[in-house]
């Protein structure tokens, strides 16, 4: 894109001279053409005016920031040139053959900048400088003025308050004192860093005695009822035996557990071997607290929630024996978590066997009351001989009816057979004493055994009373073998998933990984030391 060239203005100027009549009019000079400043049109001046003109607006194109004109502008004051326009300066540098955004151009602006309240404060320094510069400038180029190097602040003129010589012995203090503060950190680096590091690779690295650790997985389980909602709403899931897990993760390292594996397997005199470093051994006469803090610290179990599944880790110093202490202490928890319901499960069945006994035994007695009610009345069933009485006492009724029908027909005659007369109504008063005699059985008490109708209510109570029993008995036994089949669905019982098997190689020490381990402690104790001692240090010192 290119921009038309501007049409050159003319201006006229009057000459500040004054009228010889003290006026404000001005005469025109000898050399005056009349156009005052401006170029005459088709001369030289114009022409360059116009090439002027074009180069600041490729100047303009260029999309200069506002901070690089105001560098341009101050390099051109620097080198004594009178700009119309920031623009104008960039284009007159260029013509000298200045790059005014050169970078060394920049700073000994800046350099200057910061000189300047110096030099108001000593002009005659500054005097003395600009003496010193000038003659060194070649023409049209800018010069740059020779600073002292490894400074730590600013340059300090020679003639100042300090001199080259005190400058000098600063700076060497300076890297002195770095030096002997990196001296001091290396030698506090390797004391508490460093040398602890070196000795514990040593100790993982040759004197570690190597252990071999058998790794174990198992979950807690139960009997579940053969029933459609066996084990409630939680059965089946890893909640339902969760307390019974935690139970397991705690009697393992609990020191009943360390007791009955020291007494069965000799994990005291495993760990006390002379061979053994004196680090991991146990002493011959250690007390049973350090044996238990060697113990949880040779020993690992973790609980899974969310599956129920507790894996155990054990180490020791050879892989069978790594085996066997695995496997006992899985034999140990599977007897605890038994032990655990069997008071239950006994709580249960006791109840049941007493209550089943109890209704057997009152069952049996109204038994024997019925059985002995029937031997002393000489009944089998009273009511089979209620029935038979009444039979009989029915059919002598009968007979009486029929002997007192005959007696009233032999009396209607007018002359009745004496004989028949006194033979019938001796039967009748037969039947009626027999029939008496019988009805006296049902309702009479006889002075040994009573009445048939008391046998009968006696017999009835004691036979009630034995079906009560008998229901009773028969309730219990129910409760009997529910109660079994409770105590049975309680029976808690360790299924091993993962079988201890012992390794064939070593599993500690893990020389790379404890030594990188035992570098970091080292290094976060020294740093949070060091940055703890420089706070105490600002406190007191403020």
């Amino acid at each position: 894109m290119t921009t038309k060239p501007k049409a050159p203005k003319f201006r006229i100027r009057r000459s500040s001279a004054l009228t010889p009549n003290g006026g404000d009019k001005a005469l025109p000079s000898k050399s005056d053409d009349g156009f005052g400043d401006a170029a005459f049109p088709g001369s030289a001046k114009a022409e360059s005016d116009v090439v002027s003109d074009q180069a600041i607006a490729k100047i303009r194109q260029e999309g200069l920031t506002g901070r690089q004109l105001r560098m341009a502008r101050r390099l051109a004051q620097k080198h004594e040139l009178t700009p119309s326009s920031d623009f104008d300066a960039v284009r007159l540098l260029r013509e000298k053959g200045i790059d005014p955004f050169d970078r060394g151009n920049m700073i000994e602006l800046v350099h200057e900048k910061q000189a300047a309240p110096n030099a108001e404060a000593a002009p005659g320094q500054q005097g003395a400088a600009l003496a010193k510069i000038k003659p060194e400038r070649k023409a049209g180029l800018p010069q740059t003025i020779e600073q002292p190097k490894n400074l730590p602040g600013e340059a300090i003129p020679q003639g100042g308050p300090m001199g080259v010589h005190e400058i000098e012995r600063i700076q060497k203090d300076i890297a002195r004192r770095r030096r002997r503060k990196m001296i001091h950190l290396a030698i506090r680096l390797s004391v508490f860093v460093l040398i602890p590091t070196i000795v514990c690779f040593f100790y993982f690295a040759f004197i570690a005695t190597p252990t071999y650790e058998t790794k174990s997985e198992f979950i807690v389980q139960q009997a579940e009822a053969s029933s459609a909602g066996g084990g409630g709403l939680l059965g089946g899931t890893p909640l339902a035996s969760s307390q019974d897990s935690i139970l397991v993760q705690d009697f393992l390292t609990s020191r009943e557990a360390l007791q009955r594996l020291d007494e069965e397997y000799g994990y005291r005199e495993h760990f006390g071997d002379p061979s053994v470093d004196f680090l991991q051994r146990v002493e011959a006469g250690s007390s049973n607290e350090a044996l238990y803090k060697h113990f949880t610290g040779n020993l690992k179990v973790g609980f899974d929630s969310t599956e129920g599944v507790l894996r155990m880790h054990i180490s020791a110093y050879t892989p069978e024996m790594s085996r066997i202490f695995s496997e006992a202490l899985i034999g140990y928890a599977e007897e605890k978590v038994d032990q655990v319901t069997e008071r239950k499960r006994a709580d249960q069945m006791r109840g049941a066997n007493d209550s089943f006994t109890d209704a057997e035994v009152k069952m049996i007695e109204a038994q024997r009351a019925v059985l002995e009610l029937q031997v002393q009345a000489g009944v089998l069933d009273p009511q089979s001989e209620s029935t038979a009485l009444m039979t009989q006492i029915s059919t002598l009724e009968t007979q009486l009816t029929e002997k007192k029908l005959a007696l009233s027909q032999l009396q209607d005659n007018l002359r009745p057979n004496a004989a028949r007369v006194a033979g019938a109504e001796g039967d009748i008063s037969r039947l009626e004493v027999l029939i008496g005699e019988l009805r006296s059985q049902l309702t009479e008490k006889s002075s040994t055994q009573g009445s048939l109708a008391s046998i009968t209510s006696r017999l009835r109570m004691a036979e009630v009373d034995l079906e009560t029993r008998t229901l009773m008995m028969q309730e219990s036994l129910k409760q009997l073998e529910a109660s079994r089949v409770e105590a049975s669905r309680q029976v808690r019982f360790l299924s091993v998933g993962v079988s201890p098997v012992p390794p064939d190689e070593p599993t500690y020490p893990k020389v790379f990984e404890n030594t990188l381990i035992a570098f970091l402690i080292f290094g976060a104790i020294y740093l949070l030391a060091s940055v703890t001692a420089a706070i105490l240090r600002e406190q007191v010192a403020s």
